[in-house]
């Protein structure tokens, strides 16, 4: 379907997401945070879909809540984003759905893999939506704010649930009481992001990491996916590794794996069905 303030491109197995209001540094609006949350339900059903980039249209990723939507106008457009084709279907029982925070929480659900290529600021929303994704592809010119503070606002979007993970609770403590940037080199430094590219190699960097992974058994990464963010969630590491045979199992009773024995066998490449 068409939107409104993002783009959905499909390049074979993977998924580009593009915000798309670089007039106003792709912040949200009211239509923007139904169309995230919509964009990523439909994704995460799509099984043609292995991985996931997203990524914003101009100078920046992601600029936070548009501020217009509580000390100037509202267009009709915005207005009436509730009424359209993009908003959640009353049986969605996701919470948050229709917004960023839904988008959160079906982007961690999903079995698809969701990587971040930030292009440049990504403050406030925008920031929580980077956490949000699975890796961080951050081009030179990127920049990361917390800003919430500065705005007389706390957290939201699941950022002080995910930042103190990513990069350690001082360090989030830091960011979130002053609020203050971070350029691509302190973010790399830090742990925030996995890799800092040059600016014009960014999309390349992003779509042969994510092409990298969609090559794999879909279901093997799915899990894989869910096991590394189960084991942060625990200190138990006999349950877990229980966890971790139940899920084996699974992967041991597919096609996929037998065909990825036959293929090292036979020393051939392995063509993967997701079965």
């Amino acid at each position: 379907m068409p939107y409104k303030a993002l783009i959905l491109e499909k390049e074979g197995s993977i998924a580009i997401i593009t915000l798309n209001r670089p007039e106003v540094g792709n912040s949200f609006n009211l239509t923007l945070f139904q169309e995230i949350d919509h964009v990523f339900n439909n994704i995460a059903t799509d099984s043609d879909i292995r991985a996931v980039i997203v990524t914003g249209a101009g100078e920046h990723f992601c600029t936070g809540v548009d501020l217009n939507m509580f000390v100037g106008s509202i267009s009709q457009d915005e207005e009436q984003a509730d009424s359209n084709e993009t908003a959640p279907a009353q049986d969605d029982q996701t919470y948050g759905k229709g917004t960023n925070i839904g988008a959160t929480i079906r982007m961690r659900d999903m079995n698809k893999p969701v990587i971040a290529a930030v292009n440049g600021l990504a403050m406030g929303a925008g920031f929580a939506l980077a956490l949000s994704c699975d890796i961080r592809i951050a081009s030179d010119k990127a920049r990361f704010s917390t800003a919430f503070v500065k705005r007389g606002l706390a957290p939201d979007g699941g950022g002080s649930f995910t930042l103190p993970r990513i990069i350690g609770f001082p360090r989030a403590c830091e960011l979130f009481l002053t609020g203050r940037t971070v350029d691509s080199l302190e973010a790399d430094r830090i742990g925030l992001v996995n890799s800092v590219v040059p600016h014009e190699d960014l999309m390349k960097t992003a779509v042969d990491l994510a092409s990298s992974i969609a090559k794999h058994p879909p279901l093997a990464v799915g899990i894989t996916k869910e096991t590394l963010y189960k084991a942060m969630m625990t200190t138990d590491i006999v349950e877990h590794m229980k966890y971790e045979v139940e899920k084996q199992d699974i992967c041991m009773n597919t096609e996929d794996f037998l065909e990825a024995a036959t293929a090292v066998i036979e020393k051939r490449d392995a063509v993967f069905k997701g079965r």
